[in-house]
């Protein structure tokens, strides 16, 4: 029943087709007419009880032979030249019908036309010129003690015998079930894409720590908490921070890494809406984007992507002097920076694991955005500086072999998979439909620039530092621009 309301959508196509199609056929039918003579074969009365028995069998025994002979050259060439029909024998006896009711002595010849007088008037010809046939043969010498008599000419139908439209809509209102039912069983039977918790739940796989619904309306990605606070969307997003912050993380990092199986499946969507979501209870949090190979959070968000992580791993800059604070606070982003020629073995190196480790203890959460498992290996090898990792399947793309190879991949290599995301669902009650957001799309509205004098409020003391001044990624970038200049 689950799969039958899940493709109910190509189900109710394909028996509305089907449906279509048998009505179809028969409009395009031409419509024919039946009539019907009825002819007694009596005995002939004898002499006394016994030669009235003898007739009836005897007629009994013949009444078949009548049957066929009505449908014979010497019978129907009679009726052709008495109507004038313009066809064979062999052509008018396959639009006529001679049967004997069981345990009667009553021929019934029924003829069919697209005339429905012309059926009339075969069926009586046939009749009347049966009659003589069978009383030639009889004045030729053969003895017979029966005779045939019409007791029930054939009137004009008045309705047509074919095609039954009646019966032909049934016929195909039960077609249409069959093949909806037969399509939506088959498509969900041959669809290997995930589709719901289930799927990824299989066996002692990870579970599914929160369902992203599909929305459509909002300017960014990133937008969806500040846009529709109370909306579905942004529910899911608290209840993934919820689970998260419930988790065993390794050695008790408080850093979660997001990949995904394959581009477009909205990770980067889910690491800003995360990141949102876990500093609006209060949390200091540091959103990095480490996909070094096809960044998008500073387009994203409107930050400076020139310097950012690849700067810090080269030792070009300091963590502090890099960090860039959004609109909603609590929320510092560390972008990608200039894209290197080694991404996986700069994200393995010595420098990241320091980089994460000041990370964990300058802020209170770390989201890292990642690149997928199976383009490349650099969420594998940031795994293992990560306290988990989520991965974000998304409904109807990822296909479940494909989850699973990176399930594999990351088991591989000793990560922490602490759950899965299935994001962009659609159907759920209360959702918006999906909005077009991919990994590493480009041109998108920024949710919130960055602070106009570019200038963040000192800490407090105690508190974790944050950039006191803009003027050391000034610096920063300036020294960025001349190593790029010559």
């Amino acid at each position: 029943m689950h799969s039958l309301r899940e493709r109910w959508r190509s189900g109710l196509l394909v028996a509305a087709l089907v449906l279509a199609v048998v009505m179809g056929l028969t409009a395009l039918q031409t419509p024919r007419y039946q009539a019907t003579n009825r002819i007694f074969v009596q005995a002939l009365a004898g002499e006394g009880v016994g030669d009235l028995s003898s007739g009836v069998s005897y007629a009994s025994q013949q009444i078949s032979s009548y049957a066929d002979l009505a449908s014979t050259p010497f019978v129907l060439n009679p009726v052709i030249e008495e109507l004038g029909l313009a066809m064979t024998p062999a052509a008018l006896a396959e639009n006529i019908t001679v049967t004997v009711p069981t345990e009667t002595l009553i021929l019934e010849i029924t003829a069919t036309s697209e005339d429905p007088a012309e059926a009339a008037a075969i069926a009586n010809s046939i009749a009347d010129n049966l009659e003589k046939q069978v009383a030639s043969l009889a004045s030729d010498g053969v003895s017979t003690s029966i005779e045939l008599r019409v007791v029930a000419p054939a009137v004009v139908p008045t309705s047509q015998s074919s095609p039954d439209i009646v019966r032909n809509a049934a016929l195909a209102m039960v077609l249409a079930l069959l093949a909806g039912v037969a399509t939506s069983l088959a498509r969900s039977l041959l669809n290997t894409r995930v589709r719901q918790a289930r799927d990824v739940q299989s066996g002692a796989g990870p579970a599914v720590i929160a369902t992203i619904p599909a929305i459509r309306g909002a300017e960014s990605a990133a937008k969806v908490l500040v846009e529709s606070p109370h909306g579905a969307a942004s529910e899911s997003y608290r209840e993934l921070r919820t689970n998260l912050q419930f988790m065993k993380f390794v050695d008790g990092r408080r850093s979660v890494l997001l990949t995904s199986s394959l581009k477009g499946e909205g990770k980067s969507t889910c690491s800003v809406n995360l990141a949102y979501a876990v500093a609006s209870s209060d949390s200091r949090v540091l959103l990095i984007d480490a996909d070094l190979r096809c960044p998008s959070l500073h387009t994203v968000l409107g930050l400076e992507g020139s310097a950012g992580l690849s700067t810090v791993l080269i030792g070009q800059a300091e963590l502090q002097d890099v960090v860039q604070p959004v609109g909603l606070e609590g929320i510092d982003v560390l972008s990608s920076g200039m894209i290197p020629p080694n991404p996986s073995e700069l994200l393995g190196s010595s420098a990241m694991e320091e980089l994460l480790g000041e990370a964990t203890r300058l802020y209170d959460f770390v989201i890292v955005d990642s690149a997928p498992v199976l383009a490349v290996t650099d969420a594998a090898v940031l795994s293992q500086f990560v306290g988990g990792v989520v991965v974000v399947a998304q409904n109807e793309r990822v296909r479940k072999t494909e989850l699973d190879r990176s399930m594999a991949k990351l088991d591989a290599v000793g990560a922490k998979v602490v759950g899965v995301v299935l994001n962009r669902v659609r159907g759920l009650a209360g959702t918006q439909d999906a909005y077009a957001y991919a990994y590493g799309d480009a041109g998108r509205d920024s949710v919130a620039t960055a602070a106009e004098d570019e200038e963040s409020t000192p800490s407090e003391p105690g508190e974790p530092s944050r950039p006191v001044e803009q003027s050391p990624r000034k610096r920063v970038l300036e020294k960025v621009s001349g190593s790029q200049e010559s």
